[in-house]
């Protein structure tokens, strides 16, 4: 089976995607601070994902940020925070975060492999023939919701003002249809209230950050390869209540694609919703190994020691993105991307 169905320097101008316009160049000098009027200062949070087991690097990841960004307002996690999504495994999660300094805020969105538990008999011995192993769909969002904190998929965080949405689906497919397996399903009730909260925060002309772990099509590094090009059950929907808002940054994971490639940001133009500058979407990277094209439709591991991340800044009247490489502790790409409001 596929990896994601088993455990297992300075950039230029926005990569366009699915017919987008071309982005506006960046204005000329540092951007004017978020809430200039009020007196805050600029707004630095931190994005990684898909830890996956890797405490060890997510440990030094941590290490890192607090060094770059020791006021960081927040961390956003694009999900498989876990290997597998065994109680014991976010209690492992939650202790290495408790050994390192870090945001007193941290917005947790749900990955595929939080849902890897009934592919095993017991956590040492794998069984997919035997799938589900007595495991119930039910049990494994429990254990999420109890690590995050919370009763649902969905939630809303404050990074310093920033709102901060994070999405996940609200069934693993192969519960509900045996020829799907990691595939997103969202239900009318978290549309809804992703649909209003994007219109409530674009009345008050502030951006918004949306977390989600699996990518959408025609977006960012890796997904117009095969392998993520279905990742989505309602890809289109999602697309056209995102598509709707200029001043959205949607973040997502799950292909573990390098950072350093050039379409690690790109503007996404949704036809259909009168915003022809589109929104912008942007590759987490990842904790736990690299990936890239390989040339004929598949991918390949990245060599040498792998472990990414983002560091993003809000101001007033831009968002600046900036790709970490936790592992050298070196910068691999800024963009600055201007608001619209």
């Amino acid at each position: 089976m596929h990896r994601r169905s088993l455990l297992a320097a300075t950039g230029g101008a926005l990569v366009t995607a699915a017919g987008t316009a071309q982005a506006h160049a960046a204005p000329a000098g540092s951007p004017d601070p978020l809430g200039q009027r009020r007196g805050q200062d600029v707004v630095r949070f931190n994005v990684i994902s898909d830890i996956q087991g890797d405490l060890s690097d997510f440990g030094r990841a941590l290490d890192d940020m607090a060094a770059v960004n020791p006021r960081s307002a927040g961390l956003a996690v694009a999900g498989d925070i876990t290997p597998r999504g065994y109680d014991f495994e976010y209690a492992q999660v939650t202790a290495e975060l408790g050994r390192h300094s870090h945001p007193s805020r941290v917005a947790w969105a749900i990955g595929n492999h939080e849902f890897y538990v009934p592919k095993w008999r017991d956590p040492d011995t794998l069984s997919q023939a035997t799938w589900p192993n007595g495991t119930t769909e039910d049990s494994l969002f429990r254990s999420f919701y109890r690590f995050a904190g919370r009763g649902r998929v969905y939630a809303e965080t404050s990074f310093g003002g920033v709102p901060v949405l994070s999405l996940g689906t609200e069934r693993y497919a192969h519960f509900h249809d045996p020829k799907l397996w990691d595939e997103v399903w969202i239900g009318d009730e978290q549309f809804a209230w992703l649909e209003d909260r994007l219109w409530y925060w674009s009345r008050r002309r502030r951006p918004v950050m949306v977390i989600t772990h699996h990518p959408l099509p025609n977006t960012v590094s890796g997904t117009r390869n095969k392998l993520y090009a279905s990742d989505y059950l309602q890809a289109d929907r999602l697309l056209g209540v995102l598509g709707r808002h200029p001043d959205v940054f949607l973040f997502s994971g799950h292909t573990h694609w390098d950072l350093d490639l050039s379409d690690w940001v790109v503007r996404r133009v949704v036809p259909g919703t009168a915003n022809l500058s589109g929104f912008t979407v942007v590759n987490t990277g990842a904790i736990q190994t690299g990936y890239r094209d390989n040339g004929t439709g598949g991918e390949v591991a990245v060599d040498g020691s792998f472990n990414q991340g983002l560091q993003v800044e809000v101001h007033r009247n831009a968002v600046v993105v900036k790709a970490r490489d936790f592992a050298r502790g070196t910068w691999l790409k800024e963009i600055t991307v201007p608001l619209a409001r």
